[in-house]
């Protein structure tokens, strides 16, 4: 089956260099906006384990569509403006979390996002006009400004599935690891091999493994393809969290514990493969628990 020409325009759009002023200006903005490091990683969705955007989503979306269900039913025009309403009150929260997401992408997510974007907030432009038409005893422009706002919101909405899903972007890049890992104990580096106090990249067949020796003789092993957007973490910054050995990406500063491999700052919401390690006649031996 053919896919639609429709999808070949958007991934030229990827690669359309002319977006990314627009891109940057927005991802300084949002920069500029939402500085606290614990309220991006609330907004990105580090507590819930995947990203907030596409659940806050839900709401508007579904009180547009649940809004035009209603329009076509005599007798229902004040619960389609209460649904109007609605939708408009939370798309903003949504959009925020949205923009948090945005401005940790790479450029061709970006380009993306724009468009994306600029679709969610001519449909809010469209809906609010709607609203007020309502409000002012105008409810036939405001359903037909409902349907209109319902099909931009749509488009804006396939864009983002083309984002979430073409692209991976908010994907767990590092979810492959345990299928390409053998299951129990295998042989990785000799100890004398590793510099104390220096993040290695060492390969375990085909999958590259961050490595470090602490100091005190024990060895820390996590994948070394970031979970947000498969940055190299052996290339990345040693820090302390609240006490905690940490490895912070250097596409994207997401940082994660070098003991367990949970995020402890977003971008990223997923955690890394984190191997358990022993040291078996001079040789580092690892095992990653539900490999195979």
């Amino acid at each position: 089956m053919r896919t639609l020409s429709l999808l070949t325009a958007v991934e030229r759009l990827e690669d359309a260099k002319q977006l990314d002023p627009l891109a940057g200006v927005v991802r300084g903005l949002v920069k500029k906006a939402v500085r606290p490091r614990w309220l991006r990683d609330v907004l990105h969705g580090v507590p819930l384990g995947h990203p907030l955007h596409p659940l806050m989503v839900q709401v508007p979306l579904g009180a547009w569509i649940s809004a035009a269900v209603l329009d076509c039913l005599p007798g229902a025009e004040k619960q389609a403006a209460v649904l109007v309403g609605l939708g408009l009150a939370t798309a903003g929260p949504s959009a925020l979390a949205g923009y948090v997401d945005f401005s940790e992408l790479h450029e061709q997510h970006q380009r993306i996002g724009v468009i994306h974007s600029t679709a969610n907030a001519a449909a809010v432009g469209l809906y609010s006009v709607s609203l007020f038409q309502r409000l002012t005893g105008k409810p036939g422009g405001g359903r037909m400004l409902g349907f209109l706002g319902l099909g931009v919101v749509s488009a804006g909405g396939w864009l983002g599935g083309h984002l979430a899903f073409r692209q991976a972007a908010g994907a767990n890049h590092a979810e492959d690891v345990p299928h390409r890992i053998q299951p129990g104990w295998q042989r990785l580096v000799r100890l004398d091999e590793l510099t104390a106090g220096r993040m290695e990249r060492r390969m375990l067949g085909s999958v590259p493994l961050l490595v470090l020796r602490t100091a005190e003789g024990k060895v820390h092993v996590l994948s070394d393809t970031c979970s947000h957007l498969s940055g190299p973490l052996s290339e990345g910054t040693l820090q302390i969290e609240g006490g905690v050995s940490c490895v912070m990406c250097p596409w994207h500063m997401s940082v994660f514990s070098l003991e367990t491999g949970d995020v402890v700052h977003g971008p990223a919401t997923s955690p890394q493969p984190s191997f358990r390690t022993r040291i078996t006649e001079g040789t580092v031996e690892v095992c990653l628990p539900g490999a195979g």
